[in-house]
C-alpha cells in the first residue's frame, strides 16, 4: 500500500494515499469511521486521513489545518496560493456502486481554504 505517514504537531497520525487503489484501501479498510477524511475540492488528489477515531481523541484545529494542507499539497492544486479542501468523518464518505477506484461521495462535510504546504516530516 502506497501511503505516506506524518504526525501532526499535536501528535495525531496523518496518512496520505498516493494512488487511487491506495486511496480506496486507506478510506474504506484502514481507517476508523470517526477518523477525519480530507480531499481537495474539485481536483484529483490524495485521500488524507487524520487518525483520531479509534482513540476517540478530538482532533484539534492545528491538526485539522495540517491534514488539509497535506491534502492540498498532494493534489493537482499543489502550486496554487489557496485551495478549498473538504473534510468530514470517514463514516460520511461513501463509494457509489460501480465507481472507479478513488471516486467517492461525501456527506456532512466542512470546507476550509489552505495554502498547500509540506510542513511536516514524513515518518520512516
Amino acid at each position: 500500500m502506497k501511503v505516506k505517514k506524518f504526525r501532526s504537531t499535536s501528535g495525531l497520525d496523518i496518512w496520505v494515499g498516493m494512488d487511487d487503489a491506495t486511496n480506496d484501501q486507506l478510506t474504506f479498510k484502514e481507517s476508523h469511521g470517526n477518523d477525519l477524511w480530507f480531499h481537495v475540492h474539485g481536483f484529483p488528489g490524495s485521500h488524507v486521513i487524520l487518525r483520531c477515531g479509534e482513540t476517540e481523541v478530538e482532533a484539534d484545529k492545528q491538526s485539522i489545518k495540517e491534514a488539509a494542507q497535506l491534502a492540498a499539497y498532494f493534489s493537482k492544486m499543489r502550486n496554487a496560493k489557496k485551495v478549498a479542501v473538504h473534510y468530514c468523518r470517514v463514516f460520511d464518505v461513501k463509494k457509489p456502486r460501480g465507481a472507479k477506484p478513488g471516486s467517492v461521495v461525501i456527506q456532512k462535510f466542512k470546507k476550509m481554504l489552505v495554502q498547500p504546504q509540506l510542513i511536516l516530516d514524513e515518518l520512516r
